[in-house]
């Protein structure tokens, strides 16, 4: 046990800090098991917000999190079907965002010295 006053309270810190950590964690496993066992829309936005709030602050990894993300939006396209409709882009569309693009992408042209 420590003896010291700082000491003191960075354990009372420490003990406090671990709790919020534990009970995060747990929420965001207990977030993914409910996705993975029934994906509805709901639970998976759940899960991943859970995963994010985890990973931002250091729970787990963010790659981690990104597995786990990946794996949540696997079991959702697996199990919901996706419609299967097309949706069509006339070339009129398709030729004015070509036109956009190259417009973004113009050069500016160049300052003039001032006179002197």
């Amino acid at each position: 046990m420590p003896i010291l006053k700082h000491a003191k309270k960075k354990l009372r810190q420490d003990n406090k800090r671990e709790k919020q950590r534990r009970k995060i964690k747990e929420l965001y496993k207990a977030m993914v098991k409910k996705a993975k066992a029934t994906p509805t829309k709901d639970s998976i936005s759940a899960a991943f917000k859970a995963v994010d709030k985890a990973a931002k602050i250091d729970i787990i990894h963010p790659n981690k999190a990104a597995r786990l993300k990946s794996s949540l939006s696997k079991v959702v396209t697996s199990k919901v079907p996706v419609s299967t409709e097309k949706t069509v882009v006339s070339k009129k569309a398709a030729s004015t965002s070509k036109k956009v693009v190259k417009t973004a992408k113009s050069k500016p042209k160049a300052k003039s010295s001032p006179k002197k």
